[in-house]
């Protein structure tokens, strides 16, 4: 796990400053505490910092091919390298290292631009190959590790793992992208392929993009993609065998390590799951990290600690403060761009808490997506199951009409809170699901931004990042739609960002089984029912876990990684966020209606209305502007275009 940047000049072979190379570099140095390199040469600057996993002793980058004509910096890890190094040996390749990352540089001299297709991992690189005056970036398939990227007006081209490398450049303008803005506000993250920043993209997941001197930047490529074929004929009690296999194989692969190694623990199904396949395989107790919380609503320790006593781990558990809000600044610090998913806290401290006892830790993310686990999975059925009752043309104007006359409930018990469910009626499959996902839904959106703003938008929804993806899904089964719509949005945008960032601000590599893109492949091909079954989410996998894994940990009610945010609001961050939701700050942008501000904060803060979620989301904001922008030379008040996107 590491930090990668350099600065490729699109043009000529102009000479790259070092002195701005060093400073892009060292912005990431928590990524890499181990050892930082760089390398120059005419029209090419690379640099690296490196935490040092496999290959302790020579696993330094850049690493080069024979004759230095071909240069890469490599983030991630590539599980099967050992595999792909015996095949590239039988090619007449020579290996001076024993580390994946000269796999990656010898398998682009074998097979150029399809290299990737043959890589089994978690990876973010950078090749220059000097011969063909070429520069190539990739992402993995799921996007776990990230690449961003900028095209300056000059002509260098920017890269590296986070945003603050292309910043710390100097020459990238901070002009923000209002439709990323837009984005931000629905979801809560900026989607791929968007940043926050008009001139920065990130590379989407499963994409390249292939770069040569005195060409035009082309668009990123895909190479991969998942198919819901869902037309596997396998029985239950086989795919459980099936799963069981998978799992321990693609938990196996991710134990290689020369460093300590362990895994994150909640006591949810995902990650007793990875826990139970690491007992299985190892010859030594497991280490495991639990956060427990000091408010029993949030704290699900007695369940991870089943786990940890069925399977004897050596279990870590520190209890994190139901009042720990003290990491707002730290956290806009760190992720670079506007990001609302308040999970970030627990999950940083839980990293945080890893670090002290291993360098490398396993985590069950990923499971919900593939396996069906999310609880508005059930919700979304229920409702597709209304509207395929009711011919559209009656649907949308019947509900439509009652969302809008509904009077929004949120005080009342939910049987009576039926206006989220109308307008989730009137719409479309895709159009219900983004609507329920939605921070701020569409109407609030609108409420909330000023004239001045929504002109600036000229009509764009962020429900179109929704209806792009769809349009590539390959299927209309209903669970199977929008597992995929999560797999390309939620889970990049948010569930990776957030882990990937917070483990690698305490130096924490963190490896993803259930991830695997062979297991996600396999998983698409299985039906709907043996992953939603009866109300129950992830059926396949707690009907394969049965016999190792406690019944009350396979079946208890979700919790998730929450925080109090509402009675935060009310009580001891009342008055920071009237300060900041009311503030200068949010409102010297132009870009809010004040009255409105105004009527959520007091609204949520004399508990007339339920607000936590649209306040943290403008509080992360106002803590991105201050922490963020007013580090430099900003301009609020540029659109990036929809041809940037392509």
């Amino acid at each position: 796990m590491c930090g990668i940047t350099g600065v490729f000049d699109t043009r000529a072979k102009r000479t790259i400053d070092r002195a701005v190379l060093h400073r892009m570099n060292e912005s990431q140095h928590h990524r890499g505490p181990d050892e930082g390199s760089l390398h120059l040469e005419p029209g090419l600057g690379l640099g690296h910092r490196r935490l040092s996993i496999i290959d302790l002793s020579t696993g330094q980058q850049p690493l080069f091919n024979g004759d230095g004509s071909i240069a890469i910096v490599f983030n991630g890890e590539i599980y099967n390298y050992q595999a792909l190094m015996a095949e590239l040996i039988a090619l007449g390749y020579t290996f001076r290292t024993k580390s994946d990352t000269e796999v990656i540089v010898h398998a682009w001299e074998a097979w150029g631009e399809d290299c990737v297709k043959r890589l089994r991992g978690m990876f973010a690189f950078a090749i220059s190959d000097r011969n063909r005056e070429t520069l190539f970036l990739a992402r993995d398939r799921l996007a776990v590790k990230p690449m961003h990227y900028a095209l300056l007006d000059d002509g260098m081209l920017l890269f590296g793992s986070e945003l603050k490398s292309l910043l710390a450049h100097g020459g990238m303008r901070r002009d923000l992208d209002l439709l990323a803005v837009e984005e931000y506000f629905a979801l809560g993250y900026v989607a791929e392929p968007r940043s926050i920043f008009a001139q920065a993209r990130k590379l989407a997941p499963g994409h390249t993009l292939t770069i040569r001197r005195g060409r035009p930047v082309p668009a990123p490529q895909p190479y991969w993609d998942v198919r819901f074929t869902l037309d596997n004929p396998i029985g239950e009690d086989d795919a459980c065998a099936e799963l069981v296999e998978r799992l321990r194989e693609s938990v196996r692969l991710r134990m290689i390590s020369e460093v300590p190694l362990g895994a994150f623990l909640s006591g949810g199904v995902d990650s007793s799951a990875v826990v139970a396949m690491m007992a299985g395989v190892s010859t030594d107790p497991v280490n495991t990290c639990s956060i427990a919380f000091d408010d029993p609503a949030y704290d699900e320790a007695a369940f991870a600690k089943m786990v940890a006593d069925r399977y004897r781990t050596h279990h870590s558990v520190e209890t994190v403060r139901s009042d720990d809000y003290d990491l707002i600044d730290t956290l806009a610090r760190a992720y670079d761009e506007p990001y609302a998913d308040s999970s970030a806290i627990p999950t940083y401290r839980v990293c945080q808490l890893a670090r002290k006892h291993v360098t490398v830790a396993l985590s069950g993310d990923g499971g919900d997506e593939s396996f069906g686990g999310y609880r508005r999975y059930r919700m979304h059925l229920m409702e597709e199951r209304m509207r395929s009752a009711l011919p559209e043309g009656l649907r949308r104007p019947l509900f439509g009409t009652l969302g809008r006359l509904y009077p929004k409930a949120d005080w009342a018990p939910r049987v009576f809170r039926a206006k989220t469910t109308f307008e989730g009626m009137a719409r479309s499959a895709v159009e219900g699901y983004f609507h329920s996902v939605s921070i701020l839904r569409g109407p609030q959106r609108a409420a909330l931004f000023s004239a001045r703003m929504k002109g600036e938008l000229g009509g764009y929804n962020a429900q179109d990042v929704f209806s792009r993806h769809a349009a590539n899904a390959g299927t209309d089964d209903p669970l199977a739609l929008i597992q995929y719509l999560d797999l390309k949005t939620y889970l990049v945008g948010d569930i990776n960002t957030k882990v990937d960032r917070a483990s690698m601000q305490h130096s924490l590599e963190v490896r993803e089984p259930l991830m695997d893109h062979e297991l996600v492949e396999w998983l698409a091909t299985l039906p709907s029912s043996l992953k939603l079954r009866g109300g129950t989410g992830k059926f396949l996998l707690k009907k394969a876990l049965e016999p190792q894994l406690p019944h009350d940990v396979l079946y208890r009610p979700k919790m998730g990684f929450a925080v109090p945010l509402t009675r935060w609001f009310r009580g001891p961050l009342k008055q920071r966020v009237r300060d900041a939701v009311l503030g200068e700050r949010l409102a010297d942008t132009g870009w809010f209606e004040r009255r409105v501000l105004q009527r959520l904060v007091d609204e949520h803060q004399s508990g007339v209305r339920e607000h936590s979620a649209p306040l943290w989301t403008l509080l992360m904001f106002e803590a991105f502007l201050r922490n963020v922008i007013d580090g430099g030379v900003a301009s609020t008040g540029a659109v990036a275009t929809e041809a940037m996107v392509a």
